[in-house]
């Protein structure tokens, strides 16, 4: 896999739902189009609540990193 260029890292694990989302709709507006957002968390429902969130959002998530633990990495791009 290709490296990422990560340009904002944000740590979520033990957040339950819904802040995972709160905290990435918050700071992914804090960057430019194109900058990407990784955003780690341990939430079980993120797996499905990240896509359906980018979808409405505009945003593009560019990859998923699951984790033994139940936990993933997400790498959102900012679109627009």
């Amino acid at each position: 896999m290709s490296e990422i260029k990560v340009d904002k890292e944000l740590d979520l694990s033990g957040l339950a739902c819904p802040m995972p989302i709160v905290q990435v709709s918050k700071e992914i507006k804090t960057l430019a189009a194109g900058q990407i957002l990784s955003a780690r968390t341990t939430d079980p429902g993120a797996l499905s609540d990240f896509p359906a969130w980018a979808e409405t959002s505009g945003n593009e998530i560019v990859r998923v990193d699951e984790k033994g633990d139940g936990g993933a990495t997400f790498y959102i791009k900012r679109v627009g």
